[in-house]
């Protein structure tokens, strides 16, 4: 079985430092046979969650939107790595927006009756999250919703890496083990040789 793995670039800027961060992560898990698929939200057309209460009717939302073409991916995937810098504490606007947007597939889940405490697990998430800044809880907040992101697709988020102190785009070029560090996580993620 080929291990599909999805990659959310959440990042506003092309070639940014979790670009370039995911772009590793991605190459590493391709080295070890996986199918790799690219969602770069920076390009696609959603519109934020309008809270109109389709999707827990039915469990799909009913907003005609580029997020239609992303739902299929995340269905898909064996594992999703989400990418962002770090915007006042938090994960960038735009993937904040798809975030949102999965209320449709906790409720999917809810109408299936596995909100209610019963754990259906199929598969991993992971967060790559890039602040200029030093801050001591730079990445809390971007943890916690990526956490209850992956809780809404039934599964396990597994931590991922989190640099700080990279300003500037590419400054993590600079960084003595960061793109190694997301390399080998590839490597990882995708299983054993």
């Amino acid at each position: 079985m080929v291990l599909r793995v999805v990659g959310v670039y959440g990042s506003p800027r092309k070639g940014g430092n979790s670009d370039l961060i995911l772009d590793s992560v991605l190459g590493g898990s391709q080295e070890r046979g996986a199918e790799v698929k690219r969602i770069y939200v920076r390009d696609l057309h959603i519109s934020g969650c309008v809270e109109c209460g389709g999707c827990q009717k039915s469990g799909h939302c009913v907003v005609k939107d580029d997020m239609q073409e992303v739902y299929a991916l995340l269905d898909d995937a064996d594992i999703i790595i989400l990418s962002s810098p770090i915007f006042f504490y938090g994960l960038s606007s735009q993937l904040k927006v798809l975030i949102d947007r999965a209320q449709a597939m906790w409720s999917r889940k809810r109408l299936r009756g596995l909100g209610t405490g019963i754990q259906e697990i199929r598969g991993r998430g992971y967060l790559l999250a890039v602040g200029a800044t030093k801050g001591e809880r730079l990445f809390q907040g971007a943890q916690m919703v990526a956490r209850y992101f992956f809780d809404a697709l039934s599964m396990r988020y597994e931590g991922g890496l989190f640099f700080q102190g990279l300003e500037g785009k590419g400054a993590v070029r600079r960084h003595p083990t960061a793109l190694r560090e997301a390399h080998d996580l590839g490597m990882k993620v995708a299983g054993p040789e």
